[in-house]
Protein backbone atom coordinates (compact mmCIF):
# COMPACT_ATOMS: atom_id res chain seq x y z
CA UNK A 1 0.00 0.00 0.00
CA UNK A 2 1.29 3.21 -1.00
CA UNK A 3 1.69 5.68 1.91
CA UNK A 4 2.29 8.65 -0.10
CA UNK A 5 5.69 9.06 0.84
CA UNK A 6 4.92 10.00 4.60
CA UNK A 7 7.72 8.97 7.31
CA UNK A 8 5.89 6.82 9.17
CA UNK A 9 6.73 4.10 11.72
CA UNK A 10 6.56 0.56 9.86
CA UNK A 11 3.03 -1.12 10.17
CA UNK A 12 2.22 -4.05 12.54
CA UNK A 13 0.62 -6.44 11.22
CA UNK A 14 -3.42 -7.06 11.50
CA UNK A 15 -5.66 -9.84 11.20
CA UNK A 16 -7.64 -7.50 8.81
CA UNK A 17 -4.68 -6.98 6.81
CA UNK A 18 -3.43 -10.49 6.92
CA UNK A 19 -7.04 -12.13 5.33
CA UNK A 20 -6.53 -9.47 2.44
CA UNK A 21 -3.08 -10.88 1.64
CA UNK A 22 -4.71 -14.34 1.97
CA UNK A 23 -6.80 -13.15 -0.15
CA UNK A 24 -4.66 -11.79 -3.12
CA UNK A 25 -5.70 -8.30 -1.89
CA UNK A 26 -3.39 -4.81 -2.25
CA UNK A 27 -4.41 -3.46 0.90
CA UNK A 28 -1.65 -4.69 3.57
CA UNK A 29 2.08 -3.93 4.34
CA UNK A 30 5.05 -6.18 4.61
CA UNK A 31 4.25 -7.01 8.42
CA UNK A 32 1.30 -8.63 7.40
CA UNK A 33 3.04 -9.94 4.05
CA UNK A 34 5.34 -11.53 6.24
CA UNK A 35 3.33 -12.97 9.10
CA UNK A 36 1.13 -14.58 6.38
CA UNK A 37 3.59 -15.93 4.59
CA UNK A 38 4.74 -17.91 7.84
CA UNK A 39 1.30 -18.88 8.53
CA UNK A 40 1.24 -20.24 5.20
CA UNK A 41 4.48 -21.83 5.67
CA UNK A 42 2.48 -24.71 8.66
CA UNK A 43 -0.60 -24.23 6.87
CA UNK A 44 -0.56 -24.22 3.14
CA UNK A 45 -4.32 -24.66 2.54
CA UNK A 46 -5.12 -21.14 4.71
CA UNK A 47 -5.68 -18.75 1.38
CA UNK A 48 -8.12 -21.19 -0.13
CA UNK A 49 -10.19 -21.06 2.75
CA UNK A 50 -9.89 -17.89 2.98
CA UNK A 51 -11.21 -17.90 -0.46
CA UNK A 52 -13.90 -20.26 -0.03
CA UNK A 53 -15.08 -18.20 3.38
CA UNK A 54 -15.22 -15.26 1.08
CA UNK A 55 -17.36 -16.95 -1.39
CA UNK A 56 -19.32 -18.66 1.69
CA UNK A 57 -20.17 -14.34 3.14
CA UNK A 58 -21.48 -13.61 -0.66
CA UNK A 59 -23.67 -16.58 -0.73
CA UNK A 60 -24.85 -16.25 2.96
CA UNK A 61 -25.46 -12.49 2.02
CA UNK A 62 -27.76 -13.72 -1.13
CA UNK A 63 -29.74 -15.53 0.71
CA UNK A 64 -30.69 -12.95 3.22
CA UNK A 65 -31.64 -10.36 0.77
CA UNK A 66 -33.84 -13.28 -0.45
CA UNK A 67 -35.63 -13.68 2.49
CA UNK A 68 -36.45 -10.34 2.58
CA UNK A 69 -33.02 -8.68 4.66
CA UNK A 70 -32.70 -5.26 3.36
CA UNK A 71 -29.87 -4.62 6.22
CA UNK A 72 -26.53 -5.77 7.57
CA UNK A 73 -24.58 -5.36 10.61
CA UNK A 74 -20.90 -6.82 9.17
CA UNK A 75 -18.64 -6.45 12.38
CA UNK A 76 -15.18 -7.79 11.74
CA UNK A 77 -15.68 -6.78 8.22
CA UNK A 78 -11.66 -6.00 7.18
CA UNK A 79 -10.06 -4.58 4.35
CA UNK A 80 -12.30 -3.91 1.34
CA UNK A 81 -11.84 -6.68 -1.39
CA UNK A 82 -13.83 -7.96 -4.27
CA UNK A 83 -17.32 -8.68 -3.36
CA UNK A 84 -17.88 -6.53 -0.56
CA UNK A 85 -20.93 -7.37 1.41
CA UNK A 86 -22.73 -3.70 -0.09
CA UNK A 87 -22.20 -4.85 -3.45
CA UNK A 88 -23.71 -8.02 -3.37
CA UNK A 89 -27.01 -7.28 -1.42
CA UNK A 90 -27.45 -4.12 -3.44
CA UNK A 91 -26.95 -5.57 -6.67
CA UNK A 92 -29.91 -7.51 -5.62
CA UNK A 93 -32.25 -4.65 -3.71
CA UNK A 94 -30.67 -1.19 -4.06
CA UNK A 95 -32.17 -0.16 -0.94
CA UNK A 96 -30.24 -2.61 0.96
CA UNK A 97 -28.29 -0.61 4.33
CA UNK A 98 -24.68 -1.94 5.49
CA UNK A 99 -22.63 -0.78 8.50
CA UNK A 100 -18.90 -2.17 8.10
CA UNK A 101 -17.59 -2.44 11.90
CA UNK A 102 -13.64 -3.69 12.35
CA UNK A 103 -10.86 -2.79 15.41
CA UNK A 104 -8.25 -1.95 12.78
CA UNK A 105 -8.58 1.64 11.86
CA UNK A 106 -6.83 1.10 8.86
CA UNK A 107 -9.93 -1.18 7.35
CA UNK A 108 -12.29 1.82 8.55
CA UNK A 109 -10.41 4.13 6.41
CA UNK A 110 -10.41 1.95 3.29
CA UNK A 111 -13.96 1.29 4.03
CA UNK A 112 -14.94 4.35 3.95
CA UNK A 113 -13.03 6.00 0.86
CA UNK A 114 -14.80 2.81 -0.97
CA UNK A 115 -17.87 3.78 0.49
CA UNK A 116 -17.83 7.63 -0.23
CA UNK A 117 -21.28 8.59 -2.27
CA UNK A 118 -22.90 5.62 -1.30
CA UNK A 119 -25.10 7.08 1.16
CA UNK A 120 -26.58 3.81 2.26
CA UNK A 121 -23.54 1.83 3.03
CA UNK A 122 -20.92 3.11 5.71
CA UNK A 123 -17.97 1.84 8.55
CA UNK A 124 -17.07 2.65 11.73
CA UNK A 125 -14.37 1.68 14.38
CA UNK A 126 -15.64 -0.49 16.56
CA UNK A 127 -14.91 -3.79 18.64
CA UNK A 128 -17.01 -7.06 18.92
CA UNK A 129 -16.20 -7.90 22.26
CA UNK A 130 -17.93 -4.54 22.99
CA UNK A 131 -21.35 -4.86 21.30
CA UNK A 132 -23.21 -2.91 23.52
CA UNK A 133 -21.16 0.56 22.68
CA UNK A 134 -21.38 -0.66 18.96
CA UNK A 135 -24.89 -0.91 19.00
CA UNK A 136 -25.47 2.41 20.59
CA UNK A 137 -22.81 3.95 18.39
CA UNK A 138 -24.46 6.93 16.67
CA UNK A 139 -23.87 5.70 12.81
CA UNK A 140 -25.08 2.57 13.71
CA UNK A 141 -28.63 4.39 15.23
CA UNK A 142 -28.82 6.11 12.17
CA UNK A 143 -28.53 3.68 9.55
CA UNK A 144 -30.07 0.66 10.64
CA UNK A 145 -34.02 0.29 11.74
CA UNK A 146 -33.15 -2.11 14.67
CA UNK A 147 -37.12 -2.95 14.61
CA UNK A 148 -36.99 -4.66 11.74
CA UNK A 149 -34.39 -7.64 10.63
CA UNK A 150 -31.17 -7.33 10.78
CA UNK A 151 -28.23 -9.62 8.79
CA UNK A 152 -25.71 -9.98 11.88
CA UNK A 153 -22.65 -10.90 10.42
CA UNK A 154 -19.89 -12.58 12.12
CA UNK A 155 -17.80 -14.35 9.22
CA UNK A 156 -14.16 -15.01 10.47
CA UNK A 157 -14.20 -13.27 13.26
CA UNK A 158 -15.54 -14.94 16.53
CA UNK A 159 -11.92 -16.46 16.19
CA UNK A 160 -10.04 -13.55 17.35
CA UNK A 161 -12.27 -13.59 20.82
CA UNK A 162 -9.98 -16.48 22.19
CA UNK A 163 -12.14 -16.50 25.89
CA UNK A 164 -15.05 -18.35 25.37
CA UNK A 165 -17.29 -16.25 27.82
CA UNK A 166 -16.53 -13.32 25.57
CA UNK A 167 -17.01 -14.70 22.72
CA UNK A 168 -20.30 -16.84 23.47
CA UNK A 169 -21.97 -13.78 25.13
CA UNK A 170 -21.00 -10.92 22.41
CA UNK A 171 -22.58 -13.07 19.60
CA UNK A 172 -26.14 -13.52 21.88
CA UNK A 173 -25.82 -10.09 23.21
CA UNK A 174 -26.15 -9.01 19.16
CA UNK A 175 -28.65 -11.23 18.76
CA UNK A 176 -30.91 -10.32 21.72
CA UNK A 177 -30.42 -6.33 20.25
CA UNK A 178 -31.87 -7.94 16.64
CA UNK A 179 -35.66 -8.15 16.27
CA UNK A 180 -37.45 -11.75 15.40
CA UNK A 181 -36.24 -12.51 11.69
CA UNK A 182 -32.94 -11.52 12.14
CA UNK A 183 -29.97 -13.83 10.85
CA UNK A 184 -26.82 -14.62 12.27
CA UNK A 185 -24.24 -15.56 9.24
CA UNK A 186 -20.68 -16.45 11.38
CA UNK A 187 -18.14 -18.40 10.37
CA UNK A 188 -15.41 -20.07 12.73
CA UNK A 189 -11.74 -21.82 12.14
CA UNK A 190 -11.97 -25.13 12.67
CA UNK A 191 -10.22 -27.27 15.89
CA UNK A 192 -10.72 -30.15 14.06
CA UNK A 193 -8.81 -29.38 10.66
CA UNK A 194 -5.79 -26.88 12.53
CA UNK A 195 -5.19 -28.99 15.86
CA UNK A 196 -3.65 -31.68 14.00
CA UNK A 197 -2.56 -29.61 11.11
CA UNK A 198 0.06 -27.70 14.00
CA UNK A 199 0.54 -31.47 15.39
CA UNK A 200 2.48 -32.30 12.07
CA UNK A 201 4.09 -29.03 11.39
CA UNK A 202 6.16 -29.08 14.84
CA UNK A 203 5.51 -26.60 17.77
CA UNK A 204 5.70 -22.75 17.67
CA UNK A 205 3.43 -19.90 19.08
CA UNK A 206 0.64 -18.69 17.54
CA UNK A 207 1.88 -15.94 14.49
CA UNK A 208 -1.28 -14.11 15.15
CA UNK A 209 -0.46 -13.97 19.47
CA UNK A 210 2.93 -13.11 18.15
CA UNK A 211 2.99 -10.92 15.89
CA UNK A 212 -0.17 -8.83 15.66
CA UNK A 213 -2.68 -7.35 18.74
CA UNK A 214 -5.43 -10.19 17.33
CA UNK A 215 -4.94 -13.60 18.75
CA UNK A 216 -6.61 -16.44 17.33
CA UNK A 217 -7.96 -19.76 18.57
CA UNK A 218 -10.01 -22.16 16.94
CA UNK A 219 -13.29 -23.99 18.07
CA UNK A 220 -15.08 -27.53 17.50
CA UNK A 221 -18.23 -27.94 15.49
CA UNK A 222 -20.13 -28.42 18.72
CA UNK A 223 -18.48 -24.98 20.15
CA UNK A 224 -19.60 -23.15 16.70
CA UNK A 225 -22.91 -24.30 16.75
CA UNK A 226 -22.89 -22.79 20.42
CA UNK A 227 -23.39 -19.71 18.84
CA UNK A 228 -26.58 -20.21 17.28
CA UNK A 229 -27.93 -21.00 20.53
CA UNK A 230 -31.91 -19.92 20.21
CA UNK A 231 -31.63 -19.86 16.48
CA UNK A 232 -33.62 -21.80 13.80
CA UNK A 233 -30.53 -23.08 11.85
CA UNK A 234 -30.78 -23.02 8.00
CA UNK A 235 -30.34 -25.86 5.92
CA UNK A 236 -27.52 -27.41 5.99
CA UNK A 237 -26.88 -26.70 9.63
CA UNK A 238 -23.05 -25.91 10.58
CA UNK A 239 -21.26 -27.45 7.95
CA UNK A 240 -17.94 -26.66 5.86
CA UNK A 241 -17.86 -23.18 4.34
CA UNK A 242 -17.45 -24.80 0.82
CA UNK A 243 -20.30 -27.04 1.82
CA UNK A 244 -22.69 -24.02 2.54
CA UNK A 245 -25.43 -24.24 -0.44
CA UNK A 246 -22.95 -24.18 -2.92
CA UNK A 247 -23.48 -22.69 -6.30
CA UNK A 248 -24.67 -24.89 -9.41
CA UNK A 249 -20.73 -25.62 -10.77
CA UNK A 250 -18.61 -23.73 -8.13
CA UNK A 251 -15.69 -25.87 -7.53
CA UNK A 252 -14.51 -26.44 -4.07
CA UNK A 253 -11.13 -25.35 -3.20
CA UNK A 254 -10.95 -26.41 0.39
CA UNK A 255 -12.36 -29.84 -0.20
CA UNK A 256 -8.76 -31.36 -0.34
CA UNK A 257 -7.98 -29.48 3.06
CA UNK A 258 -6.18 -32.16 5.38
CA UNK A 259 -8.38 -33.00 8.20
CA UNK A 260 -11.78 -31.31 7.26
CA UNK A 261 -12.74 -28.41 5.74
CA UNK A 262 -10.80 -25.70 7.85
CA UNK A 263 -13.43 -23.43 8.23
CA UNK A 264 -17.38 -24.18 10.57
CA UNK A 265 -20.04 -22.13 9.10
CA UNK A 266 -23.69 -21.58 9.34
CA UNK A 267 -27.12 -19.35 9.30
CA UNK A 268 -29.40 -18.90 11.98
CA UNK A 269 -32.95 -16.95 11.65
CA UNK A 270 -34.00 -15.28 15.04
CA UNK A 271 -37.67 -16.52 15.37
CA UNK A 272 -40.79 -15.00 16.56
CA UNK A 273 -41.56 -14.50 19.95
Amino acid sequence: MDDGGRATAPKAATAARMYDYFLGGIHNFPADQEAGRQIVERFPFVPALARANRAFLGRAVRYLVGAGVRQFLDVGSGIPTAGNVHQIAQALAPECRVVYVDIDPVAVSESLEILAGNDRATAILGDLSGPQPLLEHPTVRRALDLDAPVGLLLVAVLHFVPDDTLAYRAAADLVAAAPPGSYLVASHTATETFHPMAELAGPGEDVYKRQTATPGTVRTRAEVERFFTGLELVDPGVTWVHEWRPDPGEPAPAADTPFGGGVWCGVGRKPQR
